[in-house]
Parts: structure tokens; C-alpha cells; sequence
């Protein structure tokens, strides 16, 4: 009997569309691409259901390895639609700056560590992370979809920095892509997700 499987669907973020910054087409491509993750991880999760659980199936752990992979770059990628269309602006008096001045130093120091991460050679994601079991706010850099995710934390907020994030409207000027992304962040879903929310 074939192991049971959950199917994800592709989340509407065309609402983003006419964001400051951020050209219909590169947007437009993005959401394609992510489409496809989300399709690939129903895919892969269909072919690993079909095969025997047992681990005597070399295909098995390959297609296991894959999914990570696959979902992992679905769900990062909902992780950074959710986060944007806002005005960039954090409520300065709200939990998440406190809790960021608090930990970093102040806001400032985060902001200036978040973009060096971001600015980091390679392909990845810079991400925001609470760890539940010291209570404390940390970046890093994720290399690809499913290296380097700190275990058991919680994202509060990813920036990707792969080029199909940012070539298009910016060839290689990272810099001013990052620089558009926190214009546009909508600190209010970060907000929740501190709270246990999004």
C-alpha cells in the first residue's frame, strides 16, 4: 500500500505585482519558478510513496535527498512573497525592533548584518532566525534550499539571493537589490511570525 502524501498547492502572490523596485517580469518569472517547486515537491513525494520503504531501493534516497531540496525552495520562497509588499518601515516600538535592538545591538547593527550576509559570494538565501531555546534572534546563510537551516528554529524573515532574484532588474548590482528588498519589506508579517503567527 502506497505511503499517504500531502499535496501542496502554489500560493497566489500576484498582489505583489506594481511593487517599487521589482519589474512585472522578474516577479512574474519568480512566481514561475516557484510554481515549479511546489510542483516538483508533490512529484517527488508521489515517486518516494510508490517505491518500497525499506531502504533496499537505491532510487529511495536519491529522490529523498531531492525533495529536500524541492521543498525546501517552495516554502523559503513563500517565506520571502510573505514578507514583502509592504513600506519597509518596522514599528519602532513594536516586539520584533525590540527584540532585534535587543540581540543585535540595536537595529541598525541587524540591518548592517543582514545585508553583509546577502552580500555573501554564492548562491543562497540570507534569512532571520529565532531560536526557541535561547530566546535569541540570529542571520544566516542558507547555501542553496537545504543547507545550513539552524535546527529547530523558526525564520522570521529570507532575503533571496540566488540571480534569478535579482539579474533581470539588476544584473549583478546585489547591492541595490537588497536595498530594494528592505524598502519593501512589510514588517508587520515579520511582526507575526515572531508572535507564533504566518
Amino acid at each position: 500500500m502506497p505511503v499517504k502524501t500531502m499535496t501542496y498547492q502554489a500560493r497566489d502572490f500576484s498582489e505583489l505585482i506594481g511593487m517599487e523596485g521589482f519589474s512585472d517580469g522578474l516577479l512574474n518569472n519568480h512566481f514561475k519558478l516557484y510554481q515549479g517547486y511546489v510542483s516538483n515537491t508533490n512529484k517527488l513525494q508521489d515517486q518516494i510513496a510508490e517505491l518500497p520503504q525499506d531502504g533496499t531501493d537505491s532510487r529511495f534516497a536519491e529522490l529523498n535527498r531531492r525533495l529536500g531540496f524541492e521543498f525546501n525552495g517552495m516554502r523559503l520562497h513563500e517565506f520571502y512573497f510573505d514578507a514583502l509588499g509592504g513600506d519597509g518601515k518596522i514599528n519602532k516600538n513594536g516586539v520584533m525592533s525590540k527584540k532585534i535592538s535587543e540581540d543585535f545591538g540595536s537595529f541598525d547593527n541587524w540591518e548592517k548584518s543582514f545585508k553583509a550576509v546577502g552580500m555573501m559570494r554564492g548562491v543562497g538565501w540570507a534569512a532571520l532566525y529565532a531560536d526557541p531555546n535561547s530566546g535569541r534572534l540570529m542571520n544566516f546563510w542558507i547555501n542553496e534550499h537545504h543547507v545550513s537551516h539552524p535546527a529547530g528554529c523558526q525564520l522570521m524573515l529570507t532575503m533571496d539571493v540566488w540571480e534569478h532574484a535579482f539579474m533581470l532588474d539588476y544584473g549583478l548590482n546585489r547591492k541595490d537589490y537588497i536595498e530594494t528588498f528592505f524598502r519593501n519589506i512589510n514588517w508587520e508579517t515579520v511582526e507575526q511570525r515572531l508572535a507564533g503567527g504566518k
